[in-house]
């Protein structure tokens, strides 16, 4: 890009795999390319992104897929509106258990490649056998009440038998500190992005028993998130930073990077941990226990525009789980404002290209019970679990 003047972006973060675009756009040049001063902020929790944001410490955000929409929708604190301008990547999460209890469901047939069905009845039976004899139930642990990991976990868990609020408990804690409270039996379980799975894998702390991908294949996680009135103010300055971050995406998909972007992720300033944590997830080879088995899947996608594009159909899904745990009710208003949320096109501005051409074929029965999702029946399709449980 020509010389001009340069304009400053704040971007708040959290430590996890899935940051690596931000990363990479600040570090390697590609945000100063398009005459952005991107300036990073770790932060420790999803709470404070999502205020912080709200408030205008942050321009932009790393930031959990169903946020914006729960801030649009005003029902999580200081709520303010906001779109989700572009994915950061596809997948990236893992359901991690302690070593206690993954022997435990050895023993009742779990599948040792992360099928979640078997591994889910697996898990249900050894619920139902705790509650017999009269145990507490087992504990897991989300990073948000809105986010992926919430719905996925609650997904897997009712699709199995399980129900989420009265058969288990689930806490809410930051991502970082999830080995530490596995390792300090605080949860049994919990649901995270990478690294933070395979750096209990690597300890012998855990293991990995089931995954993103194999819940809902081809899924988005993070989202680039902006408020409504930075994103009107600056178009210009947040088309360009998506470019920045598709150059960053492109150089992060290249083979050839990726032992650079496991050190560059690992620093102390971003994921302090070991390049070795980060390698798995990013090379798609997930180690499911300390000695295997190693699965082959799309951990973590940054590449193609499905992997960036934003899709009203996963924001309506998103808002769907809202509604079928009790987040909100179902209003028909509230669809129409989760599809703008989710609009592609911002993102189509800022690349020069038509939204239509980046609309994916219909995902269909893309979740492991093979549950269609049908974006036109919202409340049918939340109402459909209310008869099956």
């Amino acid at each position: 890009m020509g010389q001009g003047s340069i304009d400053s972006v704040v971007a708040g973060f959290i430590p996890l795999l899935d940051s690596a675009l931000l990363v990479v756009a600040a570090t390697r040049g590609f945000a100063e390319d398009q005459n952005i001063d991107l300036r990073l902020i770790r932060e420790t929790s999803w709470a404070n992104i999502r205020d912080r944001i709200a408030v205008g410490h942050f321009d932009v955000a790393h930031m959990l897929g169903p946020m914006p929409i729960a801030a649009s929708l005003k029902i999580t604190t200081l709520a303010v509106p906001m779109k989700a301008a572009m994915f950061l990547g596809l997948g990236g999460n893992a359901i991690t258990v302690s070593s206690a209890l993954w022997a435990d469901m050895q023993a009742e047939g779990a599948d040792e490649a992360g099928e979640p069905g078997a591994t889910g009845l697996a898990l249900a039976r050894l619920v139902r056998k705790r509650a017999d004899a009269g145990r507490p139930p087992l504990r897991f642990g989300v990073v948000h009440p809105f986010s992926g990991h919430a719905y996925e976990l609650r997904y897997w868990l009712a699709g199995v038998g399980i129900h989420p609020d009265r058969d288990v408990e689930i806490s809410i804690l930051p991502p970082p500190l999830m080995p530490d409270a596995l390792t300090m039996h605080q949860i049994d379980g919990y649901c995270v992005g990478e690294p933070w799975n395979t750096l209990s894998v690597i300890g012998g702390r855990g293991r990995i028993v089931t995954f993103k991908e194999a819940i809902w294949r081809a899924s988005p996680e993070k989202v680039l998130g902006v408020t409504d009135s930075w994103a009107e103010r600056n178009p210009d300055v947040l088309h360009r930073l998506i470019r920045a971050l598709m150059q960053a995406a492109d150089w992060c998909a290249d083979p050839a990077n990726l032992e650079d972007l496991a050190g560059l992720l690992a620093g102390p300033e971003f994921l302090d941990c070991t390049p070795a944590a980060c390698l798995p997830a990013l090379r798609g080879r997930l180690s499911l226990g300390r000695e295997g088995p190693e699965v082959e899947a799309d951990v973590f996608r940054v590449s193609g525009h499905e992997a960036h594009c934003p899709d009203p159909r996963h924001g309506l899904w998103f808002y769907s789980q809202m509604v079928r745990w009790g987040q909100t009710g179902f209003v028909p208003a509230h669809l129409p404002l989760v599809r703008a949320i989710y609009s592609p096109d911002i993102y189509a501005a800022a690349l020069g290209i038509a939204p239509p051409a980046l609309r994916s074929a219909d995902p269909g029965s893309r979740f492991f019970d093979g549950v269609p999702f049908d974006e036109a029946h919202v409340q049918d399709y939340v109402n459909g679990f209310a008869i099956r449980s």
